[in-house]
C-alpha cells in the first residue's frame, strides 16, 4: 500500500499548502482519495485520473472536503470526463453538503448522483473498495467524524485519524497499525486549545503508546502553529519510528517481515 500526501495543512490552507488529501495506492487497483479539502484537487491531478478515484470522507468540515466540487467540474465537463460513476463514502449528509457546494443556485442542491455513486459510513461496519478493506470508527470530533482503518491486499494496515480530540475510540482504532496517520493541530497548551476538537502532540503520542503502532506520522498542523514543537511533544510520549508529513511526500506501508497477516 502506498500513502501519497496531496495536503497537510489543518484547518486552512497557504501559499503552498493544501489541506487534508490523501491518496492511498494498492498494485494493480484504481486509487482511493481520503478526504479532499482545500487546494487537493489541484495536487490529484499530478497524481491520478481524478475521473477513476474512489473518495473516502472523514468528515464535512470544509477543509476535508470542499475541493470535490472541483472535481465534480473535471469529472463532467473536462476531455477526460468521467464514463462511469465512482464511489464515494462519507458520514451522513455527504451528497446534500457537497450538493449544496456544487449548486449554481443559492439555496438549491446539485444532484451529484451523476457522477458519484454516494454511501454513507456506519460505525465499525467495514466496506471493500479498490482492495481495500475500510473500517469507520466514529471519533470525538464535530461534525459526525470517522477514523478510517484501511487494511491492504498483504495484511497491511494504515491508520488516518481523521480529526479528534483524545478520545478511546481513537486507541482503537489504531490498535497495532503499521502507519498511524494521525492528526496533531497544536502544542499541548491548554490556554489556546478547545477540548474534545483536536489532538495535541502529547495526545497524538500518548494514542500511539496506547495502541502500540509501528510508526507514527502527524498531520494537520495548522499553519499558526510550531510544528517542530508538536513533533518534539509527540517523541516524548511515543518511542517508535515518528515524523512530521508533508505535502508531496511518498510513504510505503508494509507489514514487517515475520509479522502477522
Amino acid at each position: 500500500m502506498r500513502l501519497t500526501v496531496l495536503g497537510c495543512s489543518g484547518s486552512v490552507n497557504g501559499p503552498g499548502a493544501a489541506c487534508s488529501g490523501y491518496l492511498i495506492q494498492v498494485d494493480g487497483e484504481r486509487p482511493v482519495l481520503v478526504d479532499c479539502g482545500h487546494g487537493v484537487f489541484g495536487e490529484l491531478i499530478a497524481h491520478a485520473d481524478p475521473s477513476e478515484v474512489a473518495v473516502l470522507l472523514s468528515h464535512l468540515h470544509a477543509d476535508h472536503c470542499l475541493d470535490l466540487a472541483a472535481m465534480l467540474v473535471w469529472r463532467r465537463w473536462s476531455p477526460q470526463r468521467a464514463t462511469e460513476r465512482s464511489p464515494l463514502y462519507g458520514p451522513p449528509g455527504t451528497a446534500l453538503r457537497i450538493g449544496a457546494a456544487c449548486s449554481e443556485y443559492p439555496g438549491e442542491v446539485d444532484d451529484i448522483s451523476d457522477t458519484y455513486e454516494v454511501h454513507e459510513w456506519s460505525d465499525r461496519q467495514a466496506i471493500q473498495v479498490n482492495g481495500l478493506t475500510v473500517e469507520p470508527i466514529k471519533v470525538n470530533h464535530p461534525p459526525s467524524t470517522f477514523g478510517l482503518r484501511m487494511t491492504g491486499p498483504d495484511g497491511e494496515v494504515l491508520v488516518y485519524s481523521g480529526d479528534t480530540g483524545m478520545c478511546d475510540e481513537a486507541v482503537d482504532l489504531a490498535r497495532d497499525a503499521d502507519l498511524f496517520l494521525c492528526e496533531a493541530s497544536w502544542t499541548h497548551r491548554p490556554q489556546v486549545r478547545p477540548e474534545g476538537l483536536h489532538l495535541s502532540g502529547t495526545e497524538a503520542g500518548q494514542i500511539a503508546t496506547r495502541a502500540g503502532v509501528r510508526s507514527l506520522a502527524l498531520t494537520h498542523v495548522v499553519p499558526w502553529e510550531d510544528g517542530d514543537a508538536i513533533l518534539d511533544e509527540a517523541g516524548r510520549e511515543y518511542a517508535g519510528p515518528l515524523q512530521l508529513v508533508n505535502q508531496g511526500q511518498v510513504i510505503e506501508v508494509r507489514r514487517p517481515v515475520g509479522g502477522p497477516a
